[in-house]
């Protein structure tokens, strides 16, 4: 099992931003805030910030698939509650399960192909 471990006040890392590929912002924007209950931090012709709970993403403009297809981040977060939110929001998605390595994952692949790996310890 993995450790986690509380950021202090005064610690150098604090936090990562994943930026990820989108093939159009706009369409982005709709699925993150109606489907993974996302709000806009900041909206651009040329760039996104959407958060929920403390956790941030970014999105930059992106012509190639293939990038967005070969692109994952992992959020930290209680996988049953964001299961049944998700759910309520019509989303369809498969429940967590315990994964060998200890984690207890759900994953989200977005309308342009972005992997999002949400777990848990097991």
């Amino acid at each position: 099992m993995l450790p986690i471990a509380a950021a202090s006040a005064g610690a150098a890392v604090q936090s990562t931003v994943p930026v990820l590929a989108s093939l159009n912002l706009a369409e982005t924007l709709q699925f993150y805030t109606r489907h993974l209950g996302f709000a806009p931090l900041l909206e651009m012709d040329n760039y996104l910030i959407l958060q929920r709970d403390g956790c941030e993403l970014h999105f930059w403009p992106c012509n190639e698939r293939h990038i967005a297809e070969n692109t994952s981040c992992y959020v930290r977060a209680n996988t049953g509650v964001l299961h049944a939110d998700f759910a309520a929001r019509g989303l369809q998605v498969a429940p967590p399960i315990i994964q060998p390595w200890g984690m207890k994952e759900m994953y989200v692949i977005d309308p342009h192909g972005n992997l999002l790996k949400f777990g848990e310890p097991a």
